[in-house]
């Protein structure tokens, strides 16, 4: 049987945390680990992009990323909420249905870049024509596969060639 006064750490368990500065045959005194004089052996070093005054290579190079230049605003409509709208009597499933028609029946609040219709089920009007600016695969099948049809819109160019581009 254990007592608690036998109680001990398995060996190794503990380590002896080192002293840093503690004079000279501690093996870390003086200057404590962090070398001669300068910035990093003060307290409150941050030098991590400084290159010594000179503008740092993350400040010199262009700020464009993997973000685009002329983002583009869609309205990306789900095609079963616009089968809801067609049963509600709110949209005309007779017409030529395009962000106009959204607009007016209230599936979308303004037409931003471009209409978007996405989803794969939920479809069921029959013969109804959308003249849209993109529509998924699975959206273009289940609308098709129902009788309609997805006129798309072709792209603008929405670029200028600059007066400065290389001829």
């Amino acid at each position: 049987m254990t007592r608690l006064n036998d109680l001990r750490d398995n060996p190794g368990a503990n380590k002896v945390r080192v002293r840093i500065g503690r004079g000279i045959g501690s093996g870390v005194g003086k200057t404590g680990g962090r070398g001669g004089k300068g910035q990093t052996a003060r307290a409150g070093v941050a030098i991590n992009g400084f290159e010594g005054g000179q503008m740092p290579l993350h400040m010199r190079m262009p700020k464009r990323g993997f973000n685009a230049w002329n983002p583009k605003d869609w309205n990306q409509v789900r095609i079963d909420r616009i089968q809801a709208y067609i049963d509600s009597g709110k949209l005309d499933a007779k017409g030529v249905i395009d962000a106009a028609a959204l607009v007016a029946a209230g599936v979308i609040r303004r037409a931003k870049d471009g209409v978007r219709l996405i989803g794969a089920e939920g479809f069921t009007a029959s013969k109804v024509t959308f003249k849209v600016d993109y529509a998924t695969k699975g959206a273009a099948a289940a609308i098709e596969a129902a009788g309609g049809k997805v006129d798309l819109i072709p792209a603008k160019e929405t670029w200028k060639k600059t007066p400065y581009a290389a001829k």
